[in-house]
């Protein structure tokens, strides 16, 4: 039974387990690492590949996805993948249009302003039809990965994405979308729970895919104080994590480590350690031991190096990652950055990161 379960459609055994293994809270020979935006425009195939065609154009390509997801693994030893996609496909699904303006960023034709608005949403979405291009390409990745490491699935959380949807692209402030959970708090609400529930079908598609793991991206928890966080962001983070696992089990689906990622929510690390997950993912602001003490001993922790420390030579480099790595000990963790991979980023930097992480934990677990 297990080898069917264990590889549906066949997939090919996984070599290398050990990202896996930490994040489930076992032991591993070495810390393992991968970046967030690890394939990104700071590698120069990666631009040469996305050079002819719009950004969600390649969003719905299986086979570009495929090849993005594994440009960064034929040069660094890591030992995750992450699929090639944008957390803005699903307020697509919902049938909102978003467009990459070149030098501004994800922009949304039509902004959600009033309260009707949302009666333009889908309120039903069948993420097979609106989303199986995601599917299809972590399928294809999952296969054309042979068993190196293992695949991560993942998408926004619901307040990031209402907040993009509302503001309708990036903002320093969110003030038009922090004002509706002032003004507007139940229909704030209605909009969270379309998208929590969207999402669960879309993280549970991905598993039925080929995924391995899941991260939640609540990429602007930073913008809400603890109060806002515990009202509109946290509820759904939980049921996010409830609802997927109930799902997987009905489905006979493997039950995959989850991970949530809130950005500046150093607030909430006590709530975030017992939301459901088995990791939880840090930023650059925190300091490993305080990270540790506010979450305990059950859940694993990932990231944490500041992105920019990759700008520095690559001798402190590895002192920062030994650092780092000495604060949070070698097991329960994942060693990542704090945020994405800058575009103007240099490859072999971020090789030396990898490097450093495998030399310096294998060290420290001999000693």
């Amino acid at each position: 039974i297990c080898s069917f379960i264990c590889s549906p459609k066949g997939f090919p055994k996984l070599k290398n387990d050990t990202f896996l293994r930490a994040a489930r809270g076992e032991e591993t020979e070495h810390t393992p690492v991968w970046c967030m935006r690890q394939a990104g425009r700071y590698l120069p195939e990666f631009r040469e590949t996305r050079a002819a065609q719009d950004f969600f154009a390649t969003c719905r390509s299986p086979k570009l996805c495929c090849e993005l997801t594994l440009q960064p693994l034929r040069r660094f030893p890591l030992d995750a993948a992450i699929i090639f996609s944008d957390i803005l496909v699903v307020p697509q699904a919902l049938g909102m249009e978003v467009v990459m303006v070149p030098g501004k960023g994800p922009t949304f034709t039509e902004p959600l302003k009033e309260v009707e608005d949302l009666l333009k949403l889908r309120q039903k979405v069948d993420v097979t039809a609106e989303l199986g291009y995601v599917f299809q390409a972590i399928t294809l990745t999952r296969h054309s990965l042979e068993g190196r490491v293992p695949l991560i699935g993942f998408s926004g959380a619901p307040w990031t994405l209402m907040s993009y949807m509302i503001e309708g692209g990036g903002s320093t402030t969110m003030a038009k979308a922090k004002s509706w959970l002032y003004r507007h708090p139940e229909a704030s609400h209605r909009l969270l729970r379309l998208l929590a529930d969207v999402i669960t079908d879309y993280l549970v598609g991905q598993v039925a895919a080929g995924a391995q793991a899941l991260q939640l991206f609540e990429s602007h928890a930073g913008h809400l104080g603890p109060e806002q966080f515990q009202d509109f962001a946290l509820p759904y983070i939980r049921d996010i994590a409830q609802a997927v696992k109930s799902k997987l089990k009905e489905e006979a689906l493997p039950l995959v480590p989850m991970i949530i990622f809130a950005k500046d929510a150093h607030y909430a690390l006590r709530d975030l350690a017992h939301a459901g997950y088995e990791v939880v993912g840090l930023d650059w602001t925190i300091r490993p031991q305080e990270a540790r003490a506010q979450t305990g001993k059950d859940v694993t922790l990932q990231g944490n190096l500041d992105p920019c420390a990759l700008y520095a030579p690559k001798e402190k480099i590895g002192e920062l990652v030994k650092k780092m790595l000495e604060g949070f000990g070698t097991q329960r963790y994942i060693a990542n950055l704090g945020h994405g991979l800058y575009p103007d980023m240099s490859p072999e930097h971020v090789g030396a990161f990898v490097e450093a992480v495998h030399t310096h934990s294998r060290h420290i677990n001999k000693h």
